[in-house]
């Protein structure tokens, strides 16, 4: 049977306008139109689009809308990616795709702008046209006489390697003109100056520089050039009045350090950093020193970065203002949603908590009631730490259910959140919450979650077991006890549990003392009363924190709307992901079965009393169907039937399906992600807007808490090396040394 084919509509070389509602519209540029099934591959689609526009493979980017959505463009980047899209568009036939490159990705993608700095002039919109938009600048405000970068000697332009590079650059040359060219401000005039001088390599410092007139003079002393500009009469127009093009210093003023604003270099930069937010300053300086002859530091890359984030992304300042519309809009698009912020006595922001219908419909629906509690830190301009609380799908997939932003991590903090998270997953189900056991929620989940289990997390308990361990026993040796405590926290019986922790004893007695009194009934396999399903570390949404690092140095409520635009793909991805299985359960708990099932083949059952067997392999153990048992208890603690029950199964001629937890089946799956979340609108809030008496009448300022200087440490998530090797002398085998610092 041939397969079904969509056409996809190719544009590129055009361009993105955003309207009010935050949906984006392609302007311009060319279509190309290609027939595309679940056989093409991705490589040959790139290969005909990139003979088709004249692209690069390896520099274009491929990307398209969710259906019915024209605020989040989704990447293709790899071959799943391209399958997913064709099934997607498999009912309308055709699929809008757009083309561009790395260096020319100009949609903003995020549906929650927060208000443009006051940084952005009026520049972007008077801008000659024959200027391209990354080259405008920001020199509306007073002129920063202390910031100095060097240009090339003599007028010479830099060795630019690419023609486009040297054309954006010589174009400048012909920005001032002469006397009686006009302007429609003086940010164009001063824009228009600032290329010039680059242009033509000399310095410049202004004489007179207000609202009314302009005046700049080489700064080379004796060098006659000079220009005067000012107001036309009766209009708003400004003209230069007086101009002496003629240089004397034949470039030797530049010695004395050339200006340039931040600002400038900034909106230089603007795009590149938009297509690529992870823009690093020292390449910054490289692409500047390559493309336009002028060096930077480091330091000035670096603020010319923040200016240039700050201008794409809005005012730090002004997206705190912004969080009460932000809750309001939530709720009013997603109703069912939670919302909800509070602020200090000062009105300084305190904490921020958000839960979409979706995650508390799909919790649940259609997951187990097992919640992880994490949280990191954000290096936004203010900091913060993100609070988390995240479910298990039944494939195993990380399932966001709620989040909060705060401005501190602090155990009233928590016990705030856990009051929101209870209004927003309030069942009569007991939950298991997998967290760490020193962040003061032991009695905090206790008074507000009734007959729920804490399970501490297994990797915050050997961390601090090796911290306090560290300094008494070599690396090997405290390798080999951690080794030992994890075998002993997985281990389903009494009997594996103590021949674990004998063999830490073994070791160091005082090791197996701490492990005795870190209170295994909340996190060993064989004392732990509540269902974890075998998930014994809280940081198990590494997906959720990828999405925060990629977003953690954004204003407060682009922000939230990265993580809900994240979250919205993820819902309608996974949905339509599982509309295509077969199987009765997950992909992932079908094969875990599976594999139970071909090492039951092996296996005695013998008959003893009722709905109990006896099951004879390498070990004897009791099966009892009736009430979902066996002594090897693995079927208790995973959810999913052990060898030992499947081979009874087979015995009495039963389905191993029949005796699954129902959250591991494909319908729960479904009803997981049954529901959406919707697009946002902007949240900016309209200027001279007349509020009505406490209708959103509460300011909200930043928190006072500001990122400390130098650089964050910022690691992604994931397993980190809990035991780091120490150092050992080999000559007297003592520890923290080497044999040259010997005593």
């Amino acid at each position: 049977m041939a397969t079904k084919k969509i056409i996809a509509i190719c544009q590129s070389w055009g361009e993105f306008e955003t309207s009010k509602d935050g949906s984006m519209a392609y302007k311009g540029g060319e279509a190309y139109a290609m027939d595309l099934d679940q056989q093409t591959k991705l490589s040959d689609f790139k290969q005909e689009l990139a003979e088709t526009f004249h692209y690069s493979v390896d520099s274009m980017l491929i990307k398209y809308f969710l259906p019915a959505n024209k605020k989040t463009l989704i990447t293709i980047s790899k071959e799943k990616d391209l399958k997913r899209m064709v099934n997607f568009f498999m009912d309308s036939d055709q699929v809008e795709v757009f083309v561009m490159t790395e260096e020319g990705v100009t949609p903003n993608v995020s549906n929650l702008p927060a208000s443009r700095s006051s940084r952005t002039t009026e520049s972007e919109a008077v801008v000659p046209a024959a200027v391209p938009v990354d080259m405008m600048m920001d020199l509306d405000g007073p002129v920063d006489m202390d910031t100095h970068i060097r240009i090339p000697l003599g007028g010479e332009l830099a060795i630019i390697d690419g023609e486009n590079d040297r054309r954006a650059v010589t174009q400048w040359e012909k920005t001032i003109t002469g006397v009686d060219q006009r302007f429609r401000s003086f940010t164009e005039f001063r824009e228009a100056l600032h290329k010039y001088s680059i242009a033509h390599g000399f310095a410049y410092k202004f004489k007179k520089n207000d609202n009314r007139r302009v005046t700049a003079k080489c700064k080379s002393e004796g060098c006659p050039w000079r220009i005067y500009a000012s107001r036309l009469a009766t209009t708003q127009l400004v003209c230069i009045k007086k101009m002496s093009s003629t240089h004397t210093c034949e470039g030797a003023s530049v010695k004395a350090g050339y200006r340039a604003t931040r600002g400038w270099v900034g909106n230089i930069i603007k795009e590149k950093l938009k297509a690529s937010p992870n823009y690093k300053p020292k390449d910054i300086a490289s692409d500047i020193k390559r493309e336009y002859g002028i060096q930077l530091n480091y330091t000035q890359a670096w603020r010319a970065k923040e200016i240039a984030r700050e201008q794409l992304q809005g005012s730090y300042k002004e997206a705190y203002n912004q969080v009460p519309l932000l809750c309001e809009k939530i709720m009013e698009t997603n109703p069912g949603s939670i919302a909800t912020f509070a602020t200090k006595e000062d009105s300084s922001f305190h904490r921020l908590f958000v839960s979409f219908h979706a995650s508390i419909y799909g919790f649940q629906q259609g997951c187990r009631p097992l919640l992880f509690l994490d949280c990191t830190t954000l290096y936004s301009k203010y900091q913060g730490t993100l609070l988390a609380a995240m479910g298990v799908d039944g494939d195993d997939g990380v399932f966001p259910v709620a989040f909060a932003i705060v401005d501190a991590d602090t155990e009233d903090n928590w016990h705030w959140f856990l009051v929101e998270l209870k209004s927003a997953v309030s069942t009569s189900r007991p939950i298991t919450f997998v967290a760490d056991f020193q962040k003061g929620l032991r009695e905090s989940l206790r008074e507000i979650f009734e007959n729920c289990h804490h399970a501490y997390c297994l990797r915050y308990l050997a961390e601090k077991l090796n911290r306090d361990l560290k300094g008494q026993f070599s690396h090997e040796a405290r390798r080999l006890m951690v080794q030992d405590f994890y075998a002993a926290a997985y281990a389903p019986k009494l009997e594996s549990f103590e021949r674990c922790t004998e063999n830490v004893k073994a070791i160091s007695p005082e090791a197996y003392n701490w492990v005795i009194r870190s209170e295994p009934d909340h996190w060993a396999n064989a004392f732990f009363g509540g269902a974890r399903y075998n998930h014994m570390t809280s940081n198990f949404g590494e997906l959720f924190y990828s999405w925060v690092f990629e977003a953690t140095e954004l204003p407060i409520t682009q922000f939230v709307d990265v993580l809900r635009g994240k979250m919205m793909e993820l819902i309608y991805t996974r949905r339509v992901d599982c509309s295509q299985w077969g199987t009765r359960l997950t992909p992932s708990m079908e094969e875990k079965l599976q594999n139970e099932i071909s090492k039951s083949c092996s296996l005695q059952v013998l008959p003893t009393h009722g709905s109990t067997f006896e099951v004879r392999g390498e070990s004897v153990d009791l099966v009892d169907i009736d009430h979902w048992d066996c002594s090897c208890r693995i079927w208790q603690h995973t959810g999913l039937p052990c060898c030992h029950a499947i081979a009874v199964f087979e015995c009495l001629g039963r389905s191993p399906y029949d005796y699954c937890s129902r959250y591991f089946t494909a319908e729960s799956y479904r009803l997981t992600y049954a529901e959406s979340i919707h697009p946002v609108p902007n949240v900016e809030r309209p200027l001279n807007i007349v509020l009505t008496e406490g209708e959103l009448s509460v300011s909200v300022t930043p928190p006072p808490t500001r990122r400390p200087p130098g650089r964050p440490k910022m690691k992604q998530p994931g397993s980190v090396e809990i035991i780091k090797r120490q150092l050992q002398c080999s000559k007297c085998k003592g520890l923290g040394h080497n044999k040259r610092k010997c005593k």
